[in-house]
């Protein structure tokens, strides 16, 4: 089932079913297992190109020398802009992991830093660092809203729906426990992507889907 919100189609299995990113148990797998890196905008290349003060210091060596000998980016084989891949073990270049096996990007994490080291200065506004700029950049989208993916529709429209990747079973399974569907817990990035009338209509759907589940609710 499919409800439409502005210019886009979302499925109702974003509304509906449970998730929650259990890191402790994945230790970011999202970021190394994979055909192809992270999707990626035109804006976000750009990004990539002009942010590489912000993350360059956070990347593993043999990321360095991927992103130095293929580029911020690439096209695959499938045609797609993409985040290059380390070729000894077909991670993202931008993922780093640690001595016990945690995984995690080293984009997001030079973001994190600029945003500690600014966070006492209140002549910068707050907008600054949740609005994407020509110097400061979190991550791909399809990164930050994973496992909701994104496709750009022949019509304009922006399709969202659900993956299912084997992946994240873990966290899927938390969420069902903890009670958080997936748009709650992806409120974030949607926020960001899509804005907050967007959210509130998705909100609104999602309750009015459990209303319809529970005629006698009051």
């Amino acid at each position: 089932m499919v409800i439409e919100i502005g210019n886009c189609l979302v499925s109702t299995e974003i509304i509906t079913e449970c998730f929650c990113c259990d890191y402790s148990r994945c230790k970011g797998k999202c970021c190394v297992v994979g055909d192809s890196g992270a999707p990626l905008s035109e804006q976000e290349k750009q990004f990539l190109e002009n942010c590489k003060e912000q993350y360059l210091p956070y990347m593993a060596k043999d990321g360095l020398l991927t992103i130095a000998q293929k580029g911020a980016s690439l096209v695959d084989s499938d045609g797609d802009l993409v985040t290059p891949l380390v070729e000894s073990d077909g991670r993202c270049a931008y993922s780093v992991t640690d001595a016990k096996g945690f995984t995690y990007c080293a984009v997001e994490r030079g973001y994190e830093a600029v945003c500690k080291a600014v966070a006492a200065d209140t002549a910068v506004s707050a907008t600054a660092f949740t609005t994407p700029s020509d110097k400061l950049f979190r991550k791909p989208l399809s990164c930050w809203i994973f496992p909701i993916r994104l496709k750009q529709l022949s019509n304009g429209y922006t399709a969202l729906f659900l993956s299912r990747e084997h992946l994240c079973r873990e966290a899927f399974a938390k969420g069902k426990k903890e009670g958080i569907k997936v748009y709650q817990f992806l409120k974030e990035p949607l926020l960001f992507a899509f804005g907050e009338q967007f959210y509130s209509e998705l909100h609104s759907a999602a309750t009015a889907l459990e209303d319809s589940k529970n005629p006698f609710k009051t």
